[in-house]
């Protein structure tokens, strides 16, 4: 797959090294298949990490272009009551924080099903989303949310401009580690901002990541594992600040970064120091931190492997609850398939009725898990475990166990 090696870092163009943790070639996360294409071939490419020496950014040593990946998309953030608290939240916040109080121009990078722009609409800002998922865009504009039906390009910041003037606000949720050309979002980011705006960007954080053993994290589409130190060095090069922090709970524990520009009208918290500080006492500049992080991921693999082995040998039925990205990584890293577990419920009817992409395990709605009972059900939606389990919570009496898979296997 020597076509999307990548040969620079997207932060500072160096070249990169050999990767450091290789899980072996898989299908792309959330490319599930129907049933009548069960045995076509599936497109399938190496998941890596590399670090990149000079800004010390870790990144997939390869990527596929994003066009194989978003242009119908079937993450909705709208299907679990966990994320629609999350996203009122944020709007909320946001607003409050914003130096102009009046009249905001909010617009969200990535907007998938426009859940963060109705929130920023019912806070009273005017919203309007950027999302290249034909299908999203689609359902987005007819619920009424406005939604432009593109990547975040230059001929974008010039149409939002035209229609609503420089925005206050501008948020890229889970999407900037998303983007292969991270140096067009912060030029186009800087053309769009305003002067007293904020750019905010919220990911998975890549402290958290290493030290929680959340490996499942690393996927095709988020091609990007972020500390402070690495952002701060690409904000810099486009005369951007980092000006605020905060530390949120999503998807196992995830930063949420305001930017402004360089002068701007926000003060610099102590949060910023504190936690830079924080990763390189830890060693989060140094290669030796992710060496041991990648021999932990294979020995947890291990672990995984042999408890669904024993609980096979015993006889034992298992099942799957979420059909996340994460849990088709961690599925196909340890070459389960539908021998090992029967099948995977999740809530999200554009999955239901396909095949996991890789291990090709049925996804079934959640009233299938009442009618067929598993002695165990491993809950790869971890992030919403305590949702979950709530849900399912009456299949105890059934004796069914429930299993939540890193940092290791433990039942709950």
């Amino acid at each position: 797959m020597e076509e999307f090696r990548k040969k620079g870092c997207r932060y500072c163009d160096s070249s990169l090294g050999k990767p450091f943790l290789e899980l072996g070639s898989m299908a792309l996360a959330n490319s599930f298949v129907p049933k009548t294409e069960a045995s076509a071939a599936e497109f399938e490419c190496p998941l890596s990490l590399s670090r990149c020496e000079n800004c010390g950014l870790i990144q997939l040593a390869d990527v596929v272009p994003a066009e194989m990946m978003f242009t119908n998309y079937l993450y909705v953030s709208s299907t679990t009551a966990t994320f629609r608290k999350h996203f009122a939240e944020y709007a909320k916040s946001v607003k409050d924080k914003s130096f102009r109080k009046e009249n905001l121009v909010a617009v969200d990078i990535g907007s998938n099903d426009g859940l963060l722009v109705s929130c920023f609409v019912n806070e009273g800002m005017k919203g309007v989303g950027v999302e290249p998922a034909v299908n999203l865009s689609s359902d987005a504009n007819k619920n009424g949310v406005p939604t432009i039906n593109r990547y975040f390009d230059h001929e974008t910041v010039l149409e939002i401009i035209s229609k609503y003037g420089k925005a206050d606000i501008i948020t890229a949720n889970n999407v900037f580690a998303h983007i292969d050309d991270s140096q067009a979002v912060c030029r186009n980011a800087n053309d769009l901002l305003s002067d007293t705006g904020m750019f905010v960007i919220e990911f998975p954080y890549l402290v958290t990541m290493v030290e929680e053993m959340l490996f499942d994290m690393i996927y095709h589409e988020h091609l990007s594992y972020i500390a402070l130190i690495s952002l701060k060095f690409l904000m810099n090069r486009f005369k951007m600040e980092i000006f605020d922090v905060d530390y949120v709970s999503s998807h196992g524990g995830s930063l949420r970064v305001f930017i402004q520009k360089e002068g701007g009208p926000y003060k610099v918290s102590d949060t910023v120091e504190k936690m830079m500080k924080n990763e390189l006492e830890k060693g989060y500049d140094k290669q030796e931190i992710y060496t041991a992080f990648a021999h932990k991921v294979n020995m947890t693999k291990d672990k995984l492997v042999a408890f669904v082995k024993e609980a096979k040998a015993a006889g034992k039925t298992i099942s799957g609850y979420g059909a996340p990205a994460k849990g088709n990584t961690l599925i196909n890293f340890c070459n389960f398939d539908d021998d090992q577990i029967s099948y995977i419920v999740d809530d999200n009817p554009l999955k239901q009725n396909m095949l996991a992409p890789g291990s090709k395990i049925p996804v079934m709605p959640g009233s299938y898990l009442n009618e067929h009972p598993t002695d165990y059900v491993i809950i790869f939606a971890w992030n919403f475990a305590k949702e979950i389990i709530a849900k399912i919570q009456h299949l105890k009496e059934k004796n069914v166990k429930f299993i939540i898979p890193l940092p290791e296997p433990s039942v709950v």
